[in-house]
């Protein structure tokens, strides 16, 4: 397995693209965990609705507005990840902050676009 992924603000409904990015991310071998509001599975995948402190998480993979992710902050900090991707509409210039004085790298861009262009 590759990059352990946090897919947070996974959703159940086929049509969001935080569920296609799970169905793409287990597609290309990604070991995958996600959070979301209700609990489910998407391509084997079990979506929880508690917060749970996963070990090396490289990558948070973000589909929550920033008004949303303030709730947020503390918890993905706490996993020490590599880095956090802010997929379009997540932009948060707030967090960009926190997570550079965290020692955590992040990345404007689209966990979809990266994956189809093997960028990941």
């Amino acid at each position: 397995m590759k990059k352990k992924t946090l897919v947070l603000g996974a959703s159940l409904k086929r049509n969001r693209y935080s569920n296609y990015a799970i169905q793409r991310l287990v597609a290309n071998e990604f070991e995958v965990v996600a959070f979301g509001l209700k609990k489910g599975e998407v391509s084997g995948i079990q979506i929880e609705n508690e917060l749970i402190l996963y070990r090396n998480i490289h990558t948070v993979t973000l589909y929550l507005n920033p008004k949303r992710q303030r709730d947020y902050y503390d918890y993905i900090v706490s996993l020490k990840p590599e880095r956090v991707i802010f997929n379009p509409g997540t932009e948060n210039s707030e967090f960009y902050k926190i997570l550079k004085e965290n020692d955590i790298a992040y990345e404007v861009a689209c966990t979809l676009v990266l994956l189809a262009t093997n960028q990941y």
